[in-house]
């Protein structure tokens, strides 16, 4: 049976319902629900006084709320649509799963309850053990949680872990779960280091405004002092910035590590933006600065050698881009020279891309114009331009093939750059440039094989390119194309180098081929090997790279995934006469959630090695273990294995985590040495309580 009264406010069902008409008293026993507006209230048996919309709930009761969170009682009494009454044997589940207990609670107003004798967790009571403490609860003679302002407050309050009091305030307070940003103090680190002595972070964040926010973080040392740190963050109507930075008063040390008997201001600043100006185009900023070189290191802030600023604003439209750049650096290397370090004001670039001609055929527009300078040092003002006209085709056999025409012109005013003939030359200044064409075919020929639970391919590459020797001049500094590394990557393009300054020139062939395997359930296996021919020794390779001869090394990779808890991964360079490795960096993992290794191996022969490119063997291992349902351990390693190399940094972990509570321990060792930063030991700790910071 129900009934609706006149009012519409509420509505009741049961199994059996009585109504006293003189009384206007409504009694109802089994399965009793009643709704008021968002609240539900259930019940074995209830009472409701309709002329002062008083409700009596007894035996298994509970009251929804519309936040999600549901009360339980022996019995109640509420008003006013269930807003108001007096509540015993209470209980509440809050949205979130945490829970509280109390003797009594009176609830005002529909948001506002107040708990006598109180008991909060967030910790899931043990079914095998109902009585048994909770990893963590807070105990208070009065407990207040107004759902309006979204606070629990708490009196007389104390912290028991395991049913044991650690912790006692007269006055306690925090967010309900119902909050997603609320000022207030977050997880605090406190460690220990060998260079700032005992440290702790205590970071609190300040709610500015729902699209606005600070935190605060300073962290304290032993050895160094203070130190100010913080981070604000806003979103605006077109994007979103972001900025944080450092502050200290530190003693200075020379590079030995020793104190001056002079203090000296240290800091850092880092900033990040991007806006949206309108459907195409958008404008952004990122950078970073710092007072000298040791002091990100030294703070654990930043490993950076360099930092890097730019400024930018860009634009696409169809399939077509264009940008303007500004980029700034800062070497923290202790060679660096701030005089010989660029400024690039401005770098515009253009890229466009028609739509397919009737044959299928592409044109493309590349264009670039750089200014970049220094104090001291090759100043190099470039402006370059790139048609290039492609026509894809399929053969009847499913071949590919793909024609290019392309014509490179550059023109740079240059200052100062260096006469590789040696000092006694003067340096050069001026205008040059310089003028390529090239032509190209790119011929692929992708063979599929299906089995049962597994598929085949097999694809022969070859490109053909042909263009005139040289095209890069002594008066044309290298200022973008320095980190060149000839690699699978790059063994089938038609120009190797990464930036502009070089260009690849010469008659040639790249040939190779790849290969994949493919099983049903995601397992795969897939290769590629590939090596570049040419009519001539090219002098525009140092020696030593691998593609300097008239047949380059053999390069290739190896990607193996027979499950999702396995992967192998090789990408190699092979001597072309010998065979012998020149590069090799592997990386595997192995595992999954419970636990798993991760190891990287990267050599690049030594001997073979030019001022361009750094020779180095290191290895990099990592590891995690579930020690049991809520314990897990890390461990990682990374070691230079050259012949003046050694352990660069390692450390293990140990992190506790379950529903209500995070603990984590970090032991690390870092074998650093630069200046005043030298090899240090640190160990940190962090605590979480749910809910609470």
């Amino acid at each position: 049976a129900q009934i609706s009264p006149a009012s519409g406010a509420v509505l009741l069902t049961a199994d059996n319902i009585a109504y006293d008409r003189e009384r206007k008293l409504v009694t109802a026993n089994g399965n009793v629900e009643i709704t008021a507006g968002s609240r539900v209230l259930l019940a074995d048996r209830l009472t409701y006084d309709e002329p002062t919309d008083t409700v009596v709930a007894e035996g298994n009761v509970s009251l929804l709320e519309k936040d999600g969170s549901v009360l339980f009682a022996d019995s109640l009494e509420l008003s006013d649509q269930l807003k108001n009454g007096f509540i015993r044997g209470f209980q509440a589940l809050l949205a979130d799963e945490s829970r509280f207990a109390a003797v009594s609670a009176v609830r005002t107003d529909g948001n506002r309850t107040e708990m006598t004798r109180a008991v909060y967790s967030p910790c899931k009571v043990c079914t095998d053990e109902p009585d048994k403490a909770p990893l963590w609860r807070i105990r208070a003679t009065r407990v207040v949680h107004d759902q309006q302002k979204q606070r629990i407050e708490y009196t007389n309050a104390r912290l028991e872990f395991f049913g044991i009091p650690i912790a006692f305030t007269p006055y306690f307070t925090h967010p309900d779960p119902t909050v997603i940003r609320k000022s207030g103090f977050l997880v605090p680190t406190y460690g220990r280091t060998t260079q700032l002595g005992t440290t702790i972070e205590i970071p609190y964040f300040f709610n500015i405004a729902p699209h606005r926010d600070f935190t605060f973080a300073p962290l304290f040392t032993t050895k160094e002092g203070p130190v100010a740190a913080g981070e604000f963050r806003e979103r605006t109507d077109t994007g979103d910035f972001s900025f944080n930075g450092s502050f200290t008063r530190a003693d200075q040390r020379n590079s030995d590590n020793i104190e001056t008997g002079r203090t000296l201001t240290r800091a850092h600043i880092e900033g990040r933006g991007r806006f949206i100006i309108d459907e195409n185009w958008a404008w952004g900023f990122s950078g970073a600065r710092v007072t000298d070189d040791t002091y990100l290191k030294r703070y654990k802030f930043s490993s950076a050698d360099n930092l890097t600023s730019n400024a930018f604003i860009e634009g696409f439209s169809g399939r077509s881009y264009a940008s303007v750049n500004a980029y700034s650096f800062q070497g923290l290397r202790e060679n660096d020279d701030p005089g010989e370090t660029p400024l690039i004001l401005p770098q515009v670039d253009y890229n466009y891309v028609s739509q397919p001609g009737r044959f299928g055929d592409v044109l493309r527009f590349d264009a670039n114009f750089l200014a970049l300078t220094r104090n001291d040092g090759t100043d190099s003002w470039r402006l370059s331009t790139h048609p290039v006209w492609q026509l894809p085709r399929v053969g009847p056999a499913g071949d590919i093939l793909t024609l290019t025409a392309e014509f490179r012109a550059d023109g740079y005013l240059v200052n100062d750059v260096p006469d590789p003939r040696g000092s006694n030359f003067a340096n050069r200044n001026g205008l040059t440039g310089r003028l390529v064409p090239q032509v190209s075919a790119d011929w692929r020929w992708p063979l599929i094989r299906q089995e049962v639970g597994s598929s085949q391919v097999v694809e022969p590459l070859v490109n053909v390119i042909v263009s005139p020797y040289g095209g890069n001049p002594n008066e044309i500094p290298n200022e973008d194309s320095q980190n060149f590394e000839f690699d699978d990557t790059n063994v089938f393009a038609a120009d190797r180098f990464p930036g502009l300054d070089r260009i690849e020139g010469g008659p040639r062939v790249n040939y190779g081929v790849r290969y994949g395997l493919y099983g049903r359930n995601g397992q795969s296996i897939t290769a590629l090997v590939g090596q570049t021919l040419r009519v001539r020794k090219d002098d525009t390779f140092a020696d030593r790279t691998g593609v300097e001869g008239t047949r380059s090394d053999f390069v290739g990779r190896i990607d193996i995934s027979p499950s999702p808890v396995f992967s192998f991964y090789n990408r190699f360079r092979l001597d072309r006469e010998t065979f012998a490795l020149r590069r090799n960096e592997i990386d595997i993992a192995a595992g999954d959630a419970d636990a798993g290794v991760n190891l990287t191996y990267v050599r690049l022969s030594r001997e073979l090695t030019n001022d361009e490119i750094t020779g180095r063997e290191e290895i990099n291992l990592t590891g995690h273990l579930r020690l049991s349902e809520f314990w897990r351990a890390t461990a990682r390693t990374r070691r230079d294995l050259g012949e003046d190399g050694g352990t660069l940094n390692s450390g293990i972990g140990l992190i506790y985590e379950d529903e209500c509570f995070n603990a984590s321990v970090d032991f690390n060792r870092d074998f650093t040495r630069d200046r005043d930063v030298r090899p240090s030991t640190s160990i940190s700790f962090r605590v979480r309580f749910k809910h609470l910071g």
